[in-house]
């Protein structure tokens, strides 16, 4: 049989070290998802580099690897060595997505965008000897198969599997990458394969699974629906959507009762000027505190994103973000500094204002300031950055944020659980690691 090696990259440390962990909470559905559209005649293994080591001694005849966020340098390096080994190697992912040139020196072929459309003629192609450099097709409905998550259940993971409801979002956020590619094109998934999927995730014996959607709010019927279905089984679930779904007492009454437990918010800024200047005028950050309420209200735990560096950020503006966090509890912070990602409108404007600072983009990793802000400088931005994360944990208010939350007698075990997040997230920052894989 040909075998195929998938390989989900651990990003470095600003040491260069290989950010290593024992347990890997998030894992990734892509991989997964490729190993599912790959043919009966190919033998897949899966490698999570974060968990486990690269095998540079594989016999595998092609080797396929992911990049997402700052990963990328390593996905390069992977590459590069497998290359020297005489293997043939396809990247994929948002990150080569938005650089295919360059991504191309590292490897035989990469894959630009959605690799549904591409993959099955990718490994024909292979198979003829008349691999193309690129493959790019434009996903016109998403269907895909049962993941195959038999290839991670023997990794050392967390007690959720990942489902996909939606991809790609009808918004166009100036920093995005998703909208980079999808240019505010939406797919959804039939809810009964959704379902499907759910239900075999039970069947593996989890009682969890995280629902990957960038904007599953965006259609409320569609949620609903979801919802009643998702009631049927028992089951507990993780996801992302704005944080408007707290001026609907109906919609986030479904999402609580069919089992939702935690919800993840991209709040961006308390500025709204910094909320503008990223195209995301929609969000209004004084209606933050009154939604965010309502939400923990309904039993739903809210974790949240959030950049520095815009255009409304001041340093006084970047101090009170921390106070944002400790008055609205929320269990699970994380920021990182804004940043201009080559391909994106936020790239191009900084190019064109003549403010970018540090042009090698392989050490873009989100903790350090490479472009001018309008209101301080790169070295300030940094700093502030840093200030905010070790404000956020230090153990004080992380205490108040997990033990000593209103909602800690009636779930005790969850809030220990966030409790520990944020014990490690603490120990990264002292290293000077965004935590951003749990």
């Amino acid at each position: 049989m040909k075998k195929i090696l998938l390989i989900q990259p651990t990003p470095y440390d600003n040491e260069g070290k290989l950010i290593k962990k024992k347990k890997l909470y998030f894992v990734g559905l892509a991989l997964p998802l490729l190993a599912a559209l790959t043919p009966k005649e190919y033998e897949v293994k899966i490698i999570l580099e974060t968990i486990e080591q690269v095998d540079f001694d594989s016999d595998a005849d092609i080797v396929a690897i992911s990049s997402m966020g700052h990963a990328v340098v390593r996905t390069l390096d992977i590459a590069k060595e497998f290359k020297k080994r005489g293997k043939t190697v396809i990247l994929g992912g948002y990150m080569v997505s938005l650089m295919p040139e360059e991504a191309k020196k590292y490897c035989d072929a990469v894959v630009v965008g959605d690799a549904e459309p591409v993959w099955e003629e990718l490994l024909k192609d292979y198979e003829k000897g008349e691999l193309k450099e690129f493959y790019k097709k434009e996903l016109t409905k998403l269907e895909t198969p049962i993941p195959r998550y038999d290839l991670i259940l023997n990794k050392n993971i967390g007690d959720f599997l990942p489902v996909q409801a939606g991809r790609g979002c009808p918004n166009a956020c100036s920093f995005c990458s998703v909208y980079c590619l999808y240019k505010t094109r939406y797919h959804r998934r039939e809810i009964n394969d959704v379902i499907r999927d759910i239900k075999k995730v039970k069947e593996l014996g989890f009682k969890k699974f995280l629902l990957l959607d960038d904007n599953i709010l965006s259609d409320r019927d569609y949620m609903l629906e979801l919802c009643r279905e998702i009631e049927k089984l028992n089951m507990q679930w993780l996801s992302q959507c704005s944080v408007k779904i707290g001026e609907d007492e109906d919609l986030l009454k479904a999402v609580a009762k069919s089992g939702c437990i935690a919800l993840s918010f991209g709040l961006e800024s308390i500025s709204k000027e910094s909320l503008n200047s990223m195209n995301k005028a929609w969000e209004n950050p004084k209606e933050y505190p009154r939604l965010i309420k309502k939400i923990q209200k309904a039993g739903i735990d809210i974790s949240t994103e959030m950049v520095v560096g815009a255009e409304g950020d001041t340093l006084e503006s970047i101090k009170a973000t921390g106070d944002f966090i400790r008055e609205n509890k929320i269990v699970v912070p994380r920021f990182y500094i804004l940043t201009p990602i080559p391909g994106t409108k936020f790239y191009e404007d900084m190019i064109k204002e003549n403010r970018i600072c540090n042009h090698d983009m392989y050490s873009y990793n989100g903790t350090e300031a490479v472009h001018v802000p309008k209101n301080m400088t790169p070295q300030e931005l940094t700093k502030a950055y840093w200030d905010l994360y070790n404000d956020v944990f230090t153990m004080r208010s992380i205490l108040e944020r997990t033990i000593f939350h209103s909602e800690f007698f009636k779930r005790p075990l969850t809030f220990l659980f966030y409790l520990s997040v944020n014990l490690y997230y603490r120990y990264q920052i002292k290293r000077r690691i965004t935590p951003n894989i749990i």
